[in-house]
């Protein structure tokens, strides 16, 4: 049995690892869990002693195949929890990633099922993040590219919001930027701030660069082609 501190490393490996080749850092895992290096590198050292990761020293880590399964069993049981509170108990989106992250350890592959099942085996969460299947392969990579990528004039649809900051998502979802919303983007100021439209919507948003980095868009065309 892993505790839950160990699957919440793999977890955090496993999400800095998508979209790149190289090892994670010692520094990178710190600041995701908020806690000391030194701590980071004790619990990797437990985590190598499973055979969990393959680390090298002063080189940082990446997930074993196993390490990897676990990882994304825990990104799905957070993921699914995550879309059953908001479809069935009422939960807002901002609210549902703490909740999720304090039931993802506990539940039995039973509930696990009953849950997908409930909500016909949703293939995204609430945020627009991909729910890993049953058979635990990695999910195909993130739709889209973050709105910081496109210009002024562009039209596109949001895909993914990845910050999970309850005031950022609640700001977020005020202005009608949520998964499926089209936007359409009417200023990128020089030093990184986006400025776009929901449709429906009469205010426009603005989004310092920190957050709009969190928002994946594809273009409209894209998604209508």
């Amino acid at each position: 049995m892993l505790s839950d501190v160990m699957e919440d490393y793999l977890k955090v490996i496993y999400q800095l690892q998508r979209g790149t080749d190289e090892r994670i850092k010692t520094s990178e895992i710190a600041a995701q869990l908020e806690v000391t290096s030194p701590t980071v590198t004790s619990m990797v050292e437990k985590l190598e002693e499973r055979g969990l990761v393959d680390r090298k020293k002063y080189h940082g880590v990446t997930l074993t195949a196993e390490g990897e399964t676990v990882a994304i069993e825990v990104v799905r049981h957070h993921r699914l929890l995550e879309a059953y509170l908001t479809e069935h108990l009422d939960y807002d989106w901002s609210e549902v990633h703490e909740e999720a992250d304090r039931l993802e350890h506990h539940i039995s592959e039973d509930f696990e099922a009953r849950v997908a099942a409930a909500l016909d085996d949703p293939a995204v969460d609430p945020h627009g993040s991909p729910i890993p299947g049953a058979d635990l392969q990695p999910p195909e990579p993130p739709v889209g590219d973050a709105v910081t990528e496109f210009e002024a004039g562009d039209q596109v649809v949001v895909r993914e919001v990845a910050d999970r900051d309850a005031d950022v998502l609640s700001y977020l979802a005020d202005h009608g930027v949520e998964p499926g919303v089209e936007l359409e983007i009417t200023e990128v100021a020089p030093f990184g701030m986006v400025t776009a439209q929901a449709a429906g919507h009469d205010e426009s948003v603005s989004l310092p660069t920190e957050v709009a980095r969190h928002v994946r868009v594809s273009s409209v065309t894209e998604v209508e082609s």
